[in-house]
């Protein structure tokens, strides 16, 4: 099966990657830049494709930057939130509409490669943030895919009902290389460790008692300090 997987080179799509590897599909990992903040996880995402020796195209949308402002991914004057997932502020890191850009993208690419699935990870976690991951919104895009060309494109996302702490479990036992993978929305040298995607990565590891390989800044939180809710110092 000739497989488009949506591929950030971040910890979920990585892991997903694996399996779909593992199961012999021809895999074309598409990588998107859209102007984000943390730009750095398409280096991440192209350095982990060259070691697997996967085709690994990227789209760049970068132009489409300015018309995604709103958004502390995409709008440098607006400094990334810290905090878990389910605070307020963090609202601040949707872009908008961006599931839907990546995967008409990756519709196109299907179509012209002949390929018969996409593939993207998103998982339950984020639902409550992004409106964009929930199971309606794949639903409505699945049924939008059927009908874009003659050719019939399966979309296909397999840890919609997962927690980040199953695909983290999934990943051990994959042998997936969690260190080259990039969480974190800030895009500096080393993970910070508080903003919400840099908690939810720790938080996984944790839960799922797998070791967390990743360096995170020195002022980076204790899990049992995140944990406590008692770590803004």
């Amino acid at each position: 099966m000739k497989t488009v997987i949506v591929y950030s080179g971040g910890l979920d799509s990585t892991v997903l990657l694996y399996p779909l590897r593992q199961a012999g599909h021809d895999l074309h990992a598409l990588s998107v830049d859209y102007g984000q903040r943390h730009r750095c996880e398409l280096e991440r995402a192209a350095a982990i494709c060259e070691e697997l020796d996967i085709p690994q195209p990227v789209a760049n949308l970068s132009a489409l930057q300015p018309l995604l402002a709103g958004s502390s991914l995409t709008s440098s004057e607006i400094e990334v939130a810290e905090g878990h997932y389910t605070e307020e502020n963090m609202k601040s890191t949707v872009v908008p509409n961006r599931n839907m850009i990546l995967l008409s993208v990756a519709t196109g690419h299907a179509l012209s490669i002949k390929a018969g699935q996409i593939a993207y990870a998103a998982h339950s976690g984020d639902h409550a943030i992004y409106p964009d991951c929930r199971s309606e919104f794949a639903d409505a895009m699945s049924n939008a895919i059927r009908l874009a060309d003659w050719e019939k494109v399966e979309l296909i996302r397999p840890f919609v009902d997962w927690t980040k702490a199953d695909i983290v479990r999934r990943g051990a036992e994959l042998r997936v290389p969690f260190a080259k993978t990039w969480s974190c929305y800030k895009g500096g040298d080393l993970h910070c460790g508080r903003c919400g995607t840099c908690i939810e990565r720790r938080e996984a590891f944790d839960l799922a008692k797998v070791n967390d390989p990743t360096p995170y800044a020195e002022n980076a939180p204790s899990v049992a300090n995140l944990r406590a809710n008692d770590w803004r110092l």
